[in-house]
C-alpha cells in the first residue's frame, strides 16, 4: 500500500481520514466548482471504529490516512452512515481488507447496500436508540429517512460529543482547512446553502420533524462532522438553526428572472421584466441561463418569493436550456412563489405557454397569463413586461405583509 496522505486529528480520540476531490466539477447535475471533500472518520475507542468509508477511487487515500495512525487490521467496527456510493463506493474492498468483527448500517441500509454490491459479509441493521459498546466509549444511532435517501443515518459518539451527521450538514468544498471556522464564512455560507438549495430542497417536511425532534435525544454536541465539506466546531448548532430556516422557505422580496435569449428580444424583456420588479419596491436577480447553470438558479431561488421565467421558442418548444433549469427546479419542488412568464418567437410562439405549465406543476402563482411578443417587441410590449415584474413584485409585498 502506497502511503502519500496523513489523518488529521480532531480529538484525542477522533482523526478525520477522508479524501479530497479537488478536480469533481459536477455530482449528478450539481455543479461542484470548488470541488469536495469524501469524510470518513477513525475512532480510537477500545474497539476501534470507521464512520464511513469513501467514494471507490479514493479508497487508497483512506487507507493510507488510516494507516498513518493504526495497522487498519485493528479497525474492530464499520460504520456505513449512508450507501450512496460516494461514501460507500469502497466499503467492500475495505472490510475485504480490514476484516472487521462488526459492519452496522440501518435496516435500510442493509437493504440498499446489499442491492448495490455483491457483498460477500453481513451487516448489523440499527434503528434510532439503538447504542453499542466500544469498550471506553459509546456510539449511538438516529435515522434520519430520506436526509436524503431512505437508509440515511447520523451516528454519535457520546464520549466525544460529536454527532457524525452523513449528509446533513455538509457542502461540496474541497479545502484542506478541515474545520468551518478556518475557512471564509462568506464561502462557507453560500456552499451550505447551495447544498441545502439543490439536494436536501424536497425534504423540507423530514428536516423539520428531525430538527424538532433533536432535542428529545438528549445529544450534547460539540462538533458536527458531515460526510461532506468542513466540521462545524465552533457554534456546532449554527447548520441545524439554519436547516430550521431555510425548511421553511419562508419569502423575502427577492425575484429571480430566469431567461435565455436567441437575438436578444428574450435578453430585452428580462431586462424590462426586472425595472418592473424594482418599480414595485421588490429586489430582481436576473440569471441569465447561458452565463449560470441550474445549480445556481436553484441556490437563488431557495429564500425568493417570486420566479418569472423567459424564453424564446425553438422548433415548437422552449429553449433548451430553460427545459434543463425547470426541470431540474421542479423536482427541488419549492414551495410560497409568485410568479409568470414571458418569451418572444418568430411563428408558433408556444414558449409561453409550456413555461407556465412547468409553474404551475411547481405550484407557482401566476399573476397573469404572460407576455408573448412577436420577433422584436416595441414599446408596448415592453410596458407588457414591465407590468409583468411590478405585478409579481407587488403581489408578493403584498402577501409578505399579511405574514
Amino acid at each position: 500500500m502506497r502511503e502519500f496522505a496523513k489523518a488529521v486529528k480532531i480529538t484525542d480520540k477522533v482523526y478525520w481520514v477522508g479524501a479530497i476531490d479537488w478536480s469533481i466539477k459536477d455530482f449528478h447535475g450539481y455543479s461542484t466548482d470548488r470541488g469536495t471533500t469524501y469524510n470518513a472518520y477513525l475512532v480510537l475507542a477500545d474497539k476501534i471504529t470507521l464512520i464511513d468509508t469513501v467514494k471507490a477511487p479514493f479508497r487508497e487515500e483512506l487507507m493510507s490516512r488510516i494507516k498513518s495512525v493504526i495497522d487498519p487490521g485493528k479497525i474492530d467496527i464499520i460504520v456505513s452512515n449512508h450507501a450512496e456510493m460516494d461514501h460507500s463506493g469502497s466499503l467492500r474492498q475495505v472490510v475485504a481488507e480490514v476484516k472487521p468483527e462488526k459492519v452496522f448500517a440501518s435496516a435500510m441500509g442493509v437493504k440498499t447496500l446489499n442491492a448495490h454490491f455483491d457483498l460477500d459479509f453481513e451487516i448489523t441493521p440499527v434503528k434510532t436508540g439503538d447504542g453499542i459498546s466500544l469498550g471506553n466509549m459509546e456510539l449511538t444511532f438516529v435515522e434520519t429517512k430520506m436526509l436524503h435517501w431512505p437508509d440515511s443515518m447520523f451516528t454519535y459518539l457520546k464520549e466525544e460529543k460529536i454527532l457524525f451527521s452523513q449528509d446533513a450538514f455538509g457542502m461540496h468544498l474541497a479545502t484542506d482547512r478541515l474545520f468551518e471556522d478556518e475557512n471564509e464564512p462568506d464561502i462557507i455560507h453560500w456552499e451550505a446553502l447551495k447544498y441545502f438549495a439543490n439536494i436536501l430542497l424536497p425534504y423540507c417536511p423530514q428536516i423539520t420533524r428531525l430538527v424538532e425532534s433533536l432535542p428529545d435525544l438528549n445529544l450534547d454536541i460539540r462538533m458536527i462532522a458531515p460526510d461532506h465539506g468542513p466540521i462545524w466546531r465552533k457554534d456546532p448548532m449554527v447548520p441545524v438553526k439554519k436547516y430550521t430556516e431555510w425548511a421553511k422557505q419562508k419569502p423575502n422580496k427577492k425575484v429571480i428572472i430566469i431567461y435565455d435569449t436567441m437575438w436578444q428580444s428574450t435578453a430585452l424583456m428580462a431586462r424590462t421584466v426586472a425595472d418592473g420588479v424594482m418599480e414595485s419596491g421588490a429586489e430582481p436577480h436576473v440569471i441569465h441561463m447561458g452565463s449560470k447553470d441550474r445549480s445556481f438558479a436553484a441556490t437563488m431561488m431557495l429564500d425568493a418569493g417570486g420566479l418569472i421565467v423567459g424564453s424564446p421558442t425553438l422548433n415548437n418548444n422552449i429553449f433548451p436550456t430553460m427545459a434543463d433549469v425547470l426541470t431540474y427546479l421542479k423536482g427541488l419542488r419549492p414551495k410560497n412563489l409568485i410568479g409568470g412568464a414571458f418569451g418572444s418567437y418568430g411563428w408558433g410562439g408556444e414558449a409561453v405557454r409550456q413555461l407556465n405549465e412547468y409553474l404551475e406543476d411547481m405550484s407557482v402563482e401566476l399573476v397573469s397569463e404572460g407576455v408573448k411578443v412577436k420577433y422584436v417587441p416595441g414599446n408596448e410590449d415592453l410596458q407588457q413586461c414591465r407590468e409583468l415584474g411590478k405585478n409579481v413584485g407587488e403581489k408578493l409585498i403584498e402577501l409578505i405583509g399579511k405574514k
